[in-house]
C-alpha cells in the first residue's frame, strides 16, 4: 500500500512538472498569476473554505478548536465565528441557499448552519469520513478520504451517485478540500502541494497544478502546516489558496488562453 501512494505521489508531479528550486518574493504558478497576497490567521488549522458576498467562509479543525468562520478577505479578519462541540473535528464547509452546510471528520455528523447568523439549524448522518466539501449548483460534493466522491442531495443528504478518482489509470486517495470551479473539480492532495482538477462525470484527473510555489512562499511554520484551502469567486474569476496555520492567503488568477 505504501509503495503505491508514493508511485501515485510521483505521478502527480511527473504530470505537473514540478520542480525544487529557489522562489520569487511572488510565487510563479504554471496557469495562474498570483495578484495578492493577504493576512491569514496563522491560528486556524483549516479545513475547508469558500468565497460568498464579499467574505470568505472557513472551517478549522481540530477536536477543541474547530469552528466555522466569516472572514474579511484582504485583512484576514473574522468577524463572525462559532465554535463546534468540542468532541467534533471539523471539516470541509459549503454554502447551501441560506445555509452553511460542514461535516466533521470521523464522528459522521454533518452540521447545518444559518448564513448568516451561526445558529445551528441541524443535523444530519453520514457514513465514513467527512472530509472535503463542494457544490455545483445541484449536488453537494463530498470526499471522505478514499478514491471515491459522492454526490449527494443538498437537502436530505441522501446519496445520488458516486465515482471513482483517477489518475493515469489509477484511483487516488486522500482528496481533501475541495472547489467546484468552470465545471470542474477542484481538489488538493493531503500532504502534498498539487491541485487535480477532476472531470465530474468520469473521475479522470484532466490536470495537475503544482501549487509548490505557493507552499514554499507561505512562510508555514511546520511540515504539518499542509497546503488546504481553495475558494473561487465564479464573478471575478479569482481564487484563493491557503493552508492549514498559513499565515497568508494567496489571491490568483487564471492566465488568459493562448
Amino acid at each position: 500500500m505504501m509503495r503505491r501512494y508514493w508511485l501515485i505521489l510521483a505521478a502527480l508531479f511527473a504530470l505537473s512538472g514540478a520542480v525544487d528550486a529557489p522562489l520569487p518574493q511572488v510565487p510563479k504558478v504554471e496557469g495562474f498569476t498570483v495578484v495578492a497576497i493577504h493576512p491569514h490567521d496563522r491560528r486556524a488549522f483549516t479545513e475547508g473554505l469558500f468565497y460568498r458576498g464579499g467574505f470568505l467562509y472557513e472551517s478549522t479543525g481540530l477536536e477543541g478548536q474547530s469552528s466555522i468562520r466569516k472572514v474579511v478577505v484582504k485583512t484576514g479578519k473574522v468577524v463572525r465565528s462559532r465554535a463546534l462541540p468540542p468532541t467534533l473535528f471539523g471539516e470541509g464547509i459549503v454554502n447551501w441557499k441560506q445555509e452553511i452546510i460542514s461535516l466533521t471528520w470521523k464522528s459522521g455528523i454533518g452540521l447545518r448552519w444559518h448564513i448568516d447568523t451561526f445558529k445551528p439549524r441541524g443535523r444530519f448522518a453520514y457514513s465514513g469520513e467527512g472530509w472535503g466539501l463542494a457544490q455545483d449548483g445541484t449536488n453537494l460534493i463530498m470526499s471522505d478520504g478514499t478514491p471515491e466522491i459522492r454526490f449527494l442531495d443538498p437537502d436530505t443528504f441522501a446519496e445520488r451517485r458516486r465515482m471513482v478518482v483517477t489518475l493515469n489509470g489509477q484511483p487516488i486517495s486522500n482528496l481533501n478540500e475541495l472547489e467546484w470551479i468552470k465545471g470542474k473539480i477542484f481538489a488538493n492532495i493531503w500532504l502534498t502541494n498539487a491541485v487535480v482538477v477532476i472531470d465530474p462525470q468520469s473521475g479522470v484527473v484532466q490536470r495537475v497544478i503544482d501549487m509548490t510555489p505557493i507552499s514554499n512562499a507561505s512562510g508555514r511554520a511546520s511540515s504539518d502546516d499542509v497546503l488546504n484551502g481553495i475558494a473561487y469567486d465564479e464573478e471575478s474569476d479569482r481564487l484563493w489558496i491557503t493552508g492549514k496555520n498559513w499565515p497568508t492567503l494567496f489571491e490568483l488568477r487564471p492566465l488568459a488562453a493562448k
